[in-house]
This record gives C-alpha cells, sequence and structure tokens, in this order.
C-alpha cells in the first residue's frame, strides 16, 4: 500500500487510495511546542477492516518520531489505538487540557 505525506505548512495529512477509495489520516500542530495534533482518520466504509488505518497511524507516528514531536491523539481512533497500546506510543502520546490549544 502506498502512503503519501501531503505538507500543508500548518497541517497536512498522510493518506492513500484515490476518489471513493481514499483513505487519510489529517494532523496539525498543537499548543505545545513540538507536538502534532492527530485530529482525524478516515477509511471509506467499504475499504473498512482491512488495517488500512492503522497503516496510515503508524506511518504518521513514524513521521512524528523521525522529526522528535509528540502527538496529541485527538482523533477517537487515534486515542483507542493509543490506549490499547501504551508500550507502543508512551514516548508520544501527549495529553492536552481542554481547550485544545492548536495555533
Amino acid at each position: 500500500m502506498e502512503i503519501r505525506h501531503e505538507d500543508h505548512g500548518r497541517g497536512g495529512l498522510f493518506t492513500t487510495g484515490e476518489g471513493e477509495d481514499r483513505a487519510e489520516l489529517t494532523y496539525s500542530p498543537a499548543g505545545l511546542q513540538n507536538s502534532l495534533v492527530f485530529d482525524h482518520t478516515y477509511v471509506p466504509e467499504h475499504l473498512r477492516s482491512q488495517g488500512i488505518a492503522e497503516t496510515l497511524l503508524e506511518r504518521a507516528v513514524a513521521y512524528a518520531r523521525e522529526k522528535g514531536m509528540t502527538v496529541v491523539p485527538a482523533c477517537s481512533y487515534v486515542r483507542r489505538v493509543f490506549e490499547r497500546h501504551p508500550e507502543r506510543y508512551a514516548d508520544l502520546a501527549v495529553r492536552e487540557e481542554k481547550p485544545f490549544g492548536r495555533v
């Protein structure tokens, strides 16, 4: 599966597929220095349960680690995965109290 990264300067996304088959995980800068908010994950219904969201998340996590950044898991999917697997993500996960503090 090919994962593409689109950096939009003040955020970006990781995508795979095209058109009706496009899946994505979006992120934006957090109010915390050197942190990203993983704020949305979407996989079309007909492609769910194939590990696509997990693959997008792993690529996004690798990007954050490469950049030396932490992650605010705002997306419900990302938050669930981080909670279920703290051994994988404890070095990244940041809990940011309300308000979210995006810039």
